[in-house]
């Protein structure tokens, strides 16, 4: 399997290493001349084996040919970086707080899955989280993680955490790393954290698993999630993630459901609703774009109206997704004109979410707070 990965990036290209989140920035030439001497079974050249060596000091890439060493990835007509993928909406926890609403165990078979990973490949994904619902609990989960490692992307994983401790996902995730593992807590204690996922047993499976990918050394991530239920216990779940050395993020602002439903939103603890910031623009649909787990595309998770199936139309569908972006981003209705837009922290897309759940004005808009 491929040390490294050498890859357009837009109008760049990239030297980067699976499991790692640095990389370094080379020139074209050099491109260039790694996919000559990939192709020819060449050894590394020397400037190659000193950038690696500088950036991710003990790899150690001589002695073999550089095709077995480097991935060169094929430049594209398309400049999309970064992608997401939802497996499967469907969750082995019942969390009334969930933006996906109805969580249906469904998704691609196994060859359009593979299909999808080629057109987001060719598209020029470098970046791939692979999400869901809870991804390890998909039967494909493990082909779809060793196909897009094995096409040259580096990927995050977005879980629970409560399948981490299973000796086979904990084996691939081990021999082919992730650059990060991002765990989502829902509570500091039994009593709490089953509470908030409705399932008994919930915090022994996220406590083990957790355990089993922090001793593995995997780089995790933990997105703290406050509701009502465990709001009590912020500083405990921030005390986890500090005792064991990993970077936390805290996630107040309850979003309704990705069809504008309310049922998420009374989750919501007000006295931890945080004011964003101000939302200056995105690269959705330009650089970014989000597959739904029957490979319809859409412009990010929030903004998924209008979609394009990928599994129909192909590498030329994403070709619409810029003007998809632009057109879903203007401020519109009561929005358009608005003198605090300057300020706003909402997106359009996401204000046309609160509108459609009815949500409190408060919860989304700076005038519903003066």
């Amino acid at each position: 399997m491929h040390a490294l990965i050498a890859s357009p990036y837009m109008n760049h290209f990239l030297l980067v290493r699976p499991g790692f989140r640095n990389g370094v920035e080379i020139p074209q030439r050099h491109y260039d001349q790694l996919a000559s001497a990939a192709a020819c079974g060449q050894e590394p050249p020397t400037w190659l084996i000193e950038t690696a060596g500088r950036a991710w000091p003990v790899l150690d890439i001589t002695g073999r040919p550089l095709g077995q060493n480097v991935l060169v990835r094929p430049r594209t007509l398309y400049g999309f970086a970064r992608a997401s993928y939802e497996l499967n909406l469907g969750c082995n926890y019942d969390c009334p707080v969930c933006y996906l609403g109805v969580k249906k165990f469904s998704g691609l078979s196994w060859e359009n899955r593979a299909r999808l990973l080629h057109i987001m490949r060719d598209a020029g994904v470098l970046w791939l989280q692979l999400t869901g619902g809870e991804p390890l609990i998909d039967k494909l989960f493990p082909d779809v993680y060793g196909l897009a490692y094995e096409l040259g992307m580096i990927l995050s994983v977005s879980t629970n955490g409560s399948r981490l401790s299973n000796p086979k996902i904990l084996e691939l995730l081990s021999a082919s790393r992730p650059y990060r593992l991002t765990v989502s807590v829902y509570g500091a204690s039994g009593q709490t954290y089953d509470a908030v996922t409705r399932r008994r047993g919930s915090f022994r499976a996220f406590s083990k698993g957790l355990a089993a990918a922090h001793e593995a050394g995997l780089p995790l991530n933990l997105n703290i999630i406050v509701v009502k239920q465990n709001a009590h216990e912020i500083e405990q779940m921030t005390a986890l993630a500090e005792g064991l050395g990993v970077p936390h993020m805290v996630y107040s602002n309850i979003s309704p459901t990705i069809y504008g439903g309310p049922e998420s939103l009374p989750a919501q603890s007000v006295e931890h609703l945080r004011r964003r910031k101000p939302f200056t623009g995105c690269n959705a649909g330009h650089t970014f774009f989000h597959a739904d787990p029957h490979g319809m595309a859409s412009i990010c998770k929030v903004g998924r109206d209008p979609q394009i199936s990928l599994i129909d139309e192909g590498l030329e569908g994403l070709a619409r997704l810029g003007r998809i972006a632009d057109r879903l981003l203007l401020r519109q209705g009561g929005c358009s004109g608005c003198g605090l837009s300057g300020t706003c922290g909402t997106c359009m897309p996401l204000v046309t979410l609160y509108r459609k759940a009815k949500a409190p004005l408060a919860s989304y808009c700076q005038h519903g707070r003066r």
